[in-house]
């Protein structure tokens, strides 16, 4: 299968985790974009969804599915998003398209979070993806050089800027034995608003498409 193949075939495999009247909280990205297009094409009633992003936010209008509030629906029965990397055990990274702090607030507040990958993204140890990191402005540099102590190569994405107003640091050479404690040690950076390593909190669930269909890793 091309790499758009396997992106559609994961995203009618999520439709399997939905139940009509449902409140879904969706991510962003290339296969959530694949989803959303499902959701349209299978005419799912859903009560509405929880958009990570202004990206996302867009799609959901094109598909005449209802924007809301985190704040006014409460806890989310299902999230439904991608990753750029995650190894078996279902620890993410996420963040390529920037919305990393949305998605893991939405993935928070989610009973469950079904990730949704081609099988290009499964590693066996989390780091080959650069690991992004939302910065608050002023502190970049700062955080850049307690990121750099920590043994990787931040590097700045420039011209890149947040639907919070952040900036995004995006960190190579890492190679993240244990993705549960580097989380909590970048989460503890002053300057840090969100590492977009999803360990502490990772999947439930974690399809992965590839020629030969779908795999359901839980």
């Amino acid at each position: 299968m091309t790499p758009q193949e396997k992106k559609h075939a994961v995203a009618l495999a999520a439709l399997g985790f939905i139940r009509s009247g449902m409140v879904l909280g969706i991510g962003t990205g290339s296969t959530v974009n694949a989803f959303i297009a499902a959701l349209k094409d299978h005419k799912i009633s859903l009560a509405g969804a929880v958009s990570s992003s202004r990206a996302t936010a867009e799609l959901l209008k094109a598909a005449r599915i209802e924007e809301l509030e985190l704040n006014s629906t409460g806890p989310l029965d299902l999230y439904i998003d991608g990753a750029d990397e995650a190894t078996r055990q279902r620890a993410l990274i996420k963040g390529g398209g920037a919305a990393l702090t949305r998605e893991k607030i939405v993935a928070a507040a989610s009973k469950r979070f079904v990730c949704i990958i081609d099988d290009s993204k499964l590693v066996e140890v989390l780091g080959r993806f650069a690991l992004p990191v939302e910065v608050i402005p002023m502190a970049r540099s700062q955080v850049a050089r307690e990121l750099l102590a920590l043994g990787g190569q931040p590097v700045y994405r420039e011209g890149v800027v947040t639907d919070n107003g952040n900036v995004i640091l995006d960190v190579h050479n890492l190679m993240l034995t244990d993705p549960v404690a580097f989380e909590s040690t970048v989460n503890q950076i002053t300057g840090v608003v969100c590492v977009g390593l999803f360990a502490r909190r990772g999947a439930d669930d974690l399809l992965v498409a590839s020629d030969a269909g779908v795999q359901h890793l839980c």
